[in-house]
């Protein structure tokens, strides 16, 4: 007799979840955007630069030292967002610490853009998210930016920059 082969997971009863709207109940203080880049810390700018502009051809900028950060930056443009390329600049580098621990390199930070960042952060601290810097500093786009705590971020270092 033939018996058709069906997955349970096809057949189960189980309810299925759903992906959550986003749709605030209240209206929100800020906006949430579009994710503006994702930085990754790299052992060597240059060689990270050729890479993503010779091997993958893409567009980049030039490096440019943010003494201020203790980094140096290089952007890799895309069609939807930007690639952060970080190096340490100078011996309190946060990202001499990142890459004493991930000697490869790794991703850093995830950057999303928001509404008004003074009103994210403190609507976010007021829900008990930790802000490292609660009060924006000038990232490296020229525009307010506050860097959320992983820990209270599944892990993720999140910045936070104003559009």
């Amino acid at each position: 007799m033939f018996r058709p082969l069906v997955s349970r997971a096809f057949t189960s009863t189980a309810p299925i979840r759903a992906l959550s709207t986003g749709v605030p109940k209240t209206s929100p203080l800020w906006k949430l955007g579009r994710l503006n880049h994702v930085a990754i810390a790299v052992p060597d700018i240059d060689q990270s630069t050729a890479f993503y502009r010779d091997l993958m051809g893409a567009k980049v900028s030039e490096k440019v030292p943010l003494p201020e950060h203790g980094v140096y930056t290089v952007f890799v443009e895309l069609d939807n967002t930007k690639i952060e390329l970080l190096h340490p600049y100078g011996e309190n580098s946060p990202i001499q610490g990142f890459l004493n621990k991930n000697k490869s390199g790794g991703i850093h930070h995830i950057c999303i853009e928001v509404d008004d960042v003074t009103k994210a952060v403190n609507d976010l601290m007021a829900k008990g998210i930790k802000a490292l810097n609660p009060i924006p500093k000038i990232g490296a786009h020229g525009k307010p930016v506050v860097f959320l705590h992983p820990k209270d971020c599944h892990g993720t270092l999140v910045e936070l920059e104003q559009i």
